[in-house]
């Protein structure tokens, strides 16, 4: 076995997430002996039908090519770093659930899912008169949902790679959350731009609300916020090392200057 992948076997529940309980360490070795090509290829099969149904009748076809360009982008990066960097099936379900949404909103585009019209159907109340809403919020949900599904694979990603503990590796996964929310504001912003018309109107999605982009940024903050408070209080309950490890994080490692003084040292050490 991959010695990479043998030590992904072995992490308490989800990594960078402390265990609870025997039981939950139990069920996580029961989820880890599910061979890991079998579990990926399920997942991948699984998103494979939901893009699939997602373009059967898409509203906007041109829309929906837009959508799913990032998507394509991203699960080619998935799949490059795969052997060097296999992410937890943990991870691997977060990004699915959060595709699915993501596939949705492609699928009518985000102004026009019609949810509140399916929770009519099934409790016979209309869900925006009763949270006095005047808007389609599904894109709020799924701007929030990104927050709160893939801040976690972030983390498994900076606590592997970067090795950062304590603070910083609660701090960062949300810094990135709220950049690349930001980055794909932008990306909308350029495409509507480029293509403009309906098209342009249907991907950027605003409804006539010009802080659309400001409000789509804070919810993606804030899923990222609840997802990092809740692994950070799971952690600071069961994980007997955590106060140290997070003050530890916070010292100074290198007390010297950088910037200007790091340079004249340089120099120095240059002309020896």
């Amino acid at each position: 076995m991959n010695p990479d992948l043998h030590k992904l076997t072995h992490y308490p529940l989800m990594p960078g997430l402390a265990s609870p309980d025997g039981r939950a360490n139990a069920d996580a070795a029961m989820l880890s002996k599910i061979p890991r090509g079998r579990y990926l290829a399920v997942l991948g099969g699984l998103l494979a039908a939901v893009i699939v149904r997602s373009g059967i009748g898409a509203h906007y076809p041109g829309d929906w090519r837009l959508e799913n360009a990032l998507v394509a982008g991203f699960l080619v990066l998935l799949a490059a770093t795969y052997r060097r960097l296999p992410l937890s099936r943990v991870s691997y379900t977060l990004i699915l659930l959060f595709l699915c949404l993501h596939e949705t909103g492609a699928h009518w585009t985000y102004s026009e899912v019609p949810y509140n019209r399916w929770w009519q159907s099934l409790f016979a109340v209309s869900l925006n008169q009763q949270l006095g809403l005047d808007r389609n919020h599904f894109d709020r949900l799924v701007h929030f949902s990104y927050g709160l599904l893939l801040s976690y694979p972030i983390r498994e990603i900076f606590l592997r790679v970067a090795n950062v503990r304590g603070f910083w590796g609660y701090f960062l996964p949300l810094d990135v959350t709220m950049s690349t929310s930001m980055i794909y504001e932008l990306i909308e912003w350029g495409a509507a731009v480029t293509f403009g018309g309906a098209l342009g109107d249907a991907y950027l999605g605003t409804q006539g609300d010009m802080w659309d982009a400001q409000k789509d940024m804070a919810m993606a903050s804030l899923g990222a916020l609840v997802a990092m408070t809740v692994i950070a209080l799971i952690n600071a309950r069961y994980k007997r090392d955590f106060a140290r490890d997070f003050i530890d994080s916070l010292k100074v490692k290198h007390p010297a200057p950088l910037g200007e003084e790091e340079l004249a040292r340089r120099r120095e050490q240059a002309h020896g």
